[in-house]
């Protein structure tokens, strides 16, 4: 058994789901699950239909028909018989979101935003699933909600990894190929669905990996591998042959956006190697993520955040910043939900560079100077090189005014003013 992981850009229109049969004749594979998630950008378009349910409702309307005009015309490029069951399918789909905006009464936006945005994949898979029957392919949907079992914790949902293990294992079969969703949950009291997180598709192919004892997971991109950089901000990138698991997980925490964090754990616990792919070449090896040689070739690995913010604080009467100010801070960095990308800290002071993904920004600052004095600077960028050498810190560095800089062994992060 392999798990095959196709993203949103992989199936973004009628060509993109066509690729995928390709993709699927090319590498010739019996035993398979396949994950699809949301086409394009769609998961945006869905939220854009929870923004105005909570908000302008005025506008609710055309942002549904955006969601059903966009996979209409897909499936319209695909199937030349408008008389097609996949035309009811997306039809209905859509009309059962509606009906859900118009029923529920809930006022809990995490909640309403799973029910939402869900749709995105339940309509990929559906599309997706009868293309690959139409062309000869034959294949099972899989509704991933009667497998993937999680709390209630919607919009970051936590898997109870034994039921869902069974649950696969019931719903799976083998000699076949399975088409589901990623990024989908059904919490196990009410089976309302929930999400993962962003990016958890890739994280539910490491769920099936694990549960099945795949032989490996595949995730298909439109870049060759993984890269020692990014190409949209370093103009010259190498390919990673091989990355070892701890690396790959170094990578994904410091931000690297290929491997999404949470996809590594479970398959390194099995040593289920990880492939990273192009679905415009897929017969080429890409990346491979698993045991043995730390990175292959030896380079160094540039990651970049942009519009970061620095924070230093130091006490009101220039006292030490112990433990109790530390934990203190943390807290509010929990309750204000930021994310902390960096920390440095002295006898006096304490720098930390956090990401203000909610615009929570003014009402920390304003907490935090009740007991600290506080400099901040907004838009920054944190850069972090793995296995750098100095000539290339010298370089990424030139002409550029470097707020904070820390090093250890094997990893160098500077806060830079751009």
């Amino acid at each position: 058994m392999k798990i095959f992981k196709f993203g949103g850009a992989s199936v973004k229109d009628a060509e993109g789901v066509k690729n995928v049969v390709t993709v699927l004749n090319k590498t010739n594979e019996s035993e398979l699950v396949v994950v699809i998630s949301a086409m394009g950008k769609m998961t945006n378009a869905l939220e854009e239909v929870v923004t105005h349910y909570f908000g302008d409702a005025s506008d609710l309307e055309a942002a549904i028909s955006n969601v059903y005009e966009y996979h209409h015309n897909i499936v319209s490029e695909l199937f030349s018989q408008p008389s097609h069951e996949v035309f009811s399918v997306v039809k209905d789909l859509v009309s059962e979101m509606k009906t859900f905006l118009k029923t529920t009464k809930s006022k809990h936006h995490a909640y309403v935003y799973d029910q939402v945005v869900g749709f995105g994949e339940l309509l990929s898979t559906n599309i997706v699933s009868a293309y690959l029957s139409e062309t000869g392919i034959k294949n099972t949907f899989l509704d991933v909600r009667t497998c993937i079992k999680t709390d209630a914790n919607y919009r970051d949902a936590r898997v109870d990894w034994e039921t869902t293990q069974q649950k696969i294992k019931e719903h799976v079969g083998l000699k076949q190929i399975t088409v589901t969703q990623g990024f989908l949950g059904a919490e196990d009291t009410n089976n309302f669905t929930t999400t993962l997180g962003r990016e958890g598709s890739d994280y539910t192919a490491a769920i099936f990996g694990y549960c099945l004892d795949a032989e490996s997971v595949t995730i298909w991109k439109d870049v060759p591998g993984v890269l020692n950089a990014d190409p949209r901000y370093f103009s010259k990138t190498q390919l990673l042959n091989h990355i070892s698991y701890r690396e790959a997980i170094e990578l994904a925490f410091y931000g690297a956006s290929v491997i999404h964090p949470k996809t590594l754990q479970p398959l390194q616990r099995k040593e289920i190697p990880l492939f990273v792919k192009s679905f415009l070449d897929p017969l080429a090896p890409g990346t491979c993520v698993g045991k043995g040689v730390t990175l292959d070739p030896a380079t160094s690995c540039f990651i970049l955040k942009k519009n970061q913010t620095l924070i230093s604080l130091s006490s009101l009467d220039f006292s030490f910043m112990m433990e109790d100010n530390i934990s203190e801070v943390f807290q509010l960095f929990h309750t204000f939900k930021m994310k902390v990308e960096l920390i440095q800290n002295s006898a006096i002071s304490f720098s930390v560079c956090i990401d203000n993904k909610f615009n929570n920004l003014e009402a920390l600052l304003a907490k935090l100077r009740e007991n600290f004095r506080v400099q901040w600077n907004e838009g920054v960028t944190i850069y972090t090189v793995r296995h750098s050498k100095p000539s290339e810190i010298k370089a990424l560095t030139k002409d550029k005014k470097v707020l904070l800089k820390q090093e250890s062994r094997e990893t160098v992060q500077l806060v830079i003013m751009e």
